[in-house]
Order: C-alpha cells, then structure tokens, then sequence
C-alpha cells in the first residue's frame, strides 16, 4: 500500500484532529504517523498525517474529497503520494563536501530524491557530477552577466521540473527577486559563525578567538542573507589543541550532515513555513527506515 502525507497549517480552531481522522477513516484510510502543533502565540494549526488506503482509494478522489473539509477549516494544505521522488538541483562552486556527500547519499538510497543535475559557477566538478551519470550546467558568474545567469538557472529549474534547489556551497549571491520567486524553494548551509567572523578564512578567525564550538545552519533562501527561516541546526566541540586546519575538517563534516539532515525534512514534508520561523516535525520512531529508502 502507498503511503500519502497530508500537510496542513490553518487558524487553530478545534476540531480539525477530528476532522482529518474522521474523514480519512470513512475512506478507508489508517493513519501511521501524526504530528501537530499549535503556536498559540500566532494562532496557527499545524500538522502532518501519514495514511495508508486500505480500500484502494485513488489520491486523486482522496485529495478531491479533502477539499470540502480543507474550505471549512480555512487551510493552506496539500496531499503527497510518498512513492514519488521529489526533483532535486544541486549547485556547488568550489568547495565539493557538501556535494559529495549528497552524491553518496543518493547513490545508496539514504537521500531518496530525483536528481536532476548539478549547476556551478566553475568547471572543478564537472567530471565528478558526469561520473554520476547526472548532467553538469556550467553558467559563469561575473557582475555584468548577473541577470543573465540567474535567467538561464531558472529556465533550468523551470525545464527539469525542479522542486528544491539546493546550494551545496554554492558561493554566489542569489537577487532578491530570484529569492522572492523562489521562496520555500530554496535552502542553503554555511558555518554558524555569522556574523561575528564574516569574509574570508571565518575558521582561521574562529581560531584566533578561541572559540570552543563550531556549528552550521540550513534554512531556506530569502532576500535577507543568510537570515532565512531555519531547518536544521548542529554543533561539534573543539579544543585550544586542535588546528585551523583541524576547525576546517570539522566544520566541513558538520556542515554537510547538517544540509543532508534539512533536505530530509524538507523531501518528506515535514517542514511548514511559520513566518520567519519554521515548523518542523521529527520523524517518528521506526519510520526514518522506510523514508530513507523511499
């Protein structure tokens, strides 16, 4: 049996649990994993429902029939058939950990999406991604060609029928209006230590200072940089006996845990925008298996 998500977020008003379970049982429907949550301070209603048919009711008459209840509770909602792989584009510059490991991820079924090719401002990669057997898009980046170059990124978005873009270390400012156009859309990662240690070498920096924690941050793209609604988040302990070189090694592993951990998220709903925040629900015990593997 195919397993269906249902995401959710509404004004919080009470019955809408009841609601849900009620009408996915007279289809025939058995929930294996709920999660909500009720931000009383903005009062807004989230939740996300996985649901098996047990009666072979199509996802095209369960998400029509979901209509009705979804107009009388106001909701912003969407039915997911989980069988399908969301269309994922990667974009990298010259630092590959992050790449890598999502490369690797996908090849053995841990990161279960649909590549559909991997942009770059420079050529370092190339051969890489074309070993992977995906396409390589190479669109050069100077401050003449700007409007150009994000022109060419989102009619490639656009043709590939793209879902999530994903900055893999992709070292290239994207515009506000791309930004804006894109929202949701797009999630990036860098090290945790803006805006204290911005520029150049920040984990040289970070040594300078001694600092005792070195972490990263995923979150979604806005026109704010690097201030984006926050997916996932971690951190690694050093010691003053460890090296610049050492910050960098740690910094590049959390770094791409980090990213993969938020794309996770992101490729099985379990992340809802919540204004400059996010909602994001944990997977429960004993499904991250069958979600890995897709």
């Amino acid at each position: 049996m195919t397993t269906y998500v249902l995401t959710i977020q509404c004004p919080s008003r009470r019955g809408i649990v009841a609601a849900i379970s009620s009408y996915l049982a007279e289809n025939g429907c058995s929930i294996t994993d709920s999660a909500q949550f009720d931000d009383e301070a903005l009062g807004r209603f989230f939740a996300r429902v996985s649901f098996k048919s047990e009666l072979d009711a199509t996802f095209s008459l369960l998400r029509e029939g979901f209509a009705a209840i979804a107009s009388r509770f106001e909701m912003d909602w969407a039915m997911h058939d989980g069988a399908r792989r969301m269309k994922v584009l990667l974009m990298v510059s010259n630092h590959g950990h992050c790449l890598n490991d999502l490369l690797y991820r996908w090849r053995i079924g841990a990161l279960p999406v649909e590549i559909v090719g991997v942009v770059s401002n420079h050529l370092t990669y190339q051969k890489l991604v074309v070993n992977h057997d995906l396409p390589f898009h190479h669109i050069k980046v100077t401050k003449e060609n700007k409007p150009e170059a994000e022109d060419r990124l989102a009619a490639l978005f656009s043709e590939t029928e793209s879902e999530l873009l994903v900055l893999a270390r992709y070292m290239q400012v994207l515009s506000d209006a791309f930004c804006e156009r894109m929202a949701g859309r797009i999630i990036n990662i860098h090290h945790s230590f803006l805006p204290s240690f911005k520029g150049a070498n920040p984990y040289k920096q970070a040594h300078a200072r001694g600092v005792k924690l070195i972490g990263a941050t995923a979150h979604y793209v806005t026109a704010d940089l690097d201030e984006g609604p926050i997916i996932e988040q971690d951190t690694v302990r050093i010691t003053h006996a460890q090296s610049p070189d050492d910050y960098v090694a740690l910094g590049r592993d959390v770094e791409a845990q980090v990213l993969a951990r938020a794309i996770h998220a992101h490729i099985h709903h379990r992340v809802s925008l919540n204004g400059n925040k996010t909602v994001v629900f944990p997977a429960s015990p004993g499904s991250f298996a069958s979600e890995r593997i897709g």
